[in-house]
């Protein structure tokens, strides 16, 4: 004799598919999206409404003009993006731009080996390279404080936020470093041409694509990468999965200072002077630009395209007002608002997210045990028949 499972049919009023449960009708599902796109809604809308009230906005100079400005903060906030990633922050970037540009205006202008009598001008690739140490530096010591010595990220890199710009004004004795050109006697030009273009472009937005791909391939096709959110969406986890976090966390740092210390290279070059108060405040752009873009300051949920698509929000928002005359107080107070507005607006989609998890869940289980129960009362139907 064979037996044959009979099909069970869901009875009138039954449940239903976890799908139809959860779907909530197109309103929900149409929320999602524009909570998913919102940055990119909201660079649309900047756009639209900038170009309405200056005609220049849309010329070919001024948006030139405005992505190199955008280069400089999505550079800086390529490197914040790991750090957030992972579930911390970095206070010092800002002023890590500071101390980069101060280190290549000394070694510019000459620096002098007392012992020797003698004053050194290194060539540009050694500033650069120096320059770029220096800010790598101070990320290392950030992820030292912080994996060594347990310090809370926050508390950590606001002091080093000191630091560091106490460490440019003792170096340049407060004064600002002029004509970083140099001279061809002694060797040391072409500093000028990070500041420059190439190919018609600024070179800064030529950096910012290839940091951009960079970062992009790393956290996408690199085991690094993959701990990295792992670190961030549970670290007690990551490390039980043998992802060795002390290095992660050390490593997203020193990161994170590199790309600082290029971008205080970039606009001393284009400046052609540096300051030790270059860099104020830039930390909060980047850190608007990876929260704009989508990711979670709990760590674990972020990526690049939204970087910098954040990133381009800050920078035109920035710049649009100045075109169209807005007071810098209210500048500032506008670029608060659109933070505060980024940040509720993520809270709204996860909680959407969350409760649609949760229904499909329950879905799911109702699912399984009313298939689970149809099943048995076929078996038992099928035992009686065998019975007789």
């Amino acid at each position: 004799m064979t037996f044959t499972q009979p099909k069970t049919q869901p009875q009138p009023g039954g449940y239903k598919s976890a799908k139809s449960r959860t779907s909530g009708g197109n309103n929900v599902d149409l929320t999602s999206v524009l909570l998913e796109g919102r940055a990119f809604i909201a660079l649309i809308v900047l756009v639209i409404i900038f170009a309405l009230l200056s005609d220049a906005f849309l010329s070919v100079n001024n948006l030139i003009t405005m992505t190199k400005h955008v280069a400089y903060n999505a550079i800086m906030a390529l490197g914040m993006l790991f750090v957030i990633l992972k579930g911390g922050i970095d206070l010092s970037i800002g002023s890590t731009v500071g101390l980069s540009g101060v280190v290549a205006g000394v070694l510019l202008q000459g620096f002098k080996i007392q012992s020797l009598d003698a004053v050194l001008y290194p060539q540009v690739w050694v500033v650069v390279l120096c320059s770029i140490a220096v800010g790598a530096t101070v990320g290392f010591i950030n992820g030292v404080l912080v994996t060594r010595f347990n310090v809370a990220p926050f508390i950590a890199t606001l002091g080093m936020l000191y630091v560091a710009r106490g460490a440019a004004l003792l170096i340049s004795n407060g004064s600002t470093y002029p004509k970083l050109g140099g001279s061809p006697e002694l060797g040391n030009t072409g500093f000028n041409l990070l500041g420059g273009s190439f190919l018609g472009v600024p070179v800064a937005i030529w950096v910012m694509v290839l940091f951009a791909i960079a970062a992009m391939l790393i956290l996408r096709r690199t085991p690094f990468g993959r701990w990295v959110y792992a670190v961030g969406g549970n670290e007690r986890a990551a490390e039980l999965s043998g992802v060795p976090v002390k290095k992660v966390k050390l490593r997203v740092y020193v990161i994170s200072g590199f790309c600082a210390a290029v971008t205080g290279l970039i606009i001393s070059s284009e400046l052609t002077s540096a300051a030790p108060q270059l860099g104020e405040t830039f930390e909060l752009n980047a850190i608007a630009a990876v929260v704009i873009g989508g990711a979670a300051l709990t760590g674990g949920r972020g990526n690049v395209r939204g970087v910098l698509i954040g990133a381009f929000v800050i920078g035109f928002l920035s710049d649009g007002l100045v075109m169209v005359g807005v007071s810098t107080f209210w500048q500032v107070t506008i670029k608060g608002a659109v933070i505060i507005l980024a940040v509720m607006l993520d809270q709204a989609q996860q909680r959407i997210v969350r409760s649609k998890n949760a229904a499909l869940a329950a879905a799911n289980k109702q699912s399984t045990k009313e298939t689970g129960s149809a099943d048995d009362d076929a078996v038992q139907s099928t035992t009686k028949r065998m019975g007789k």
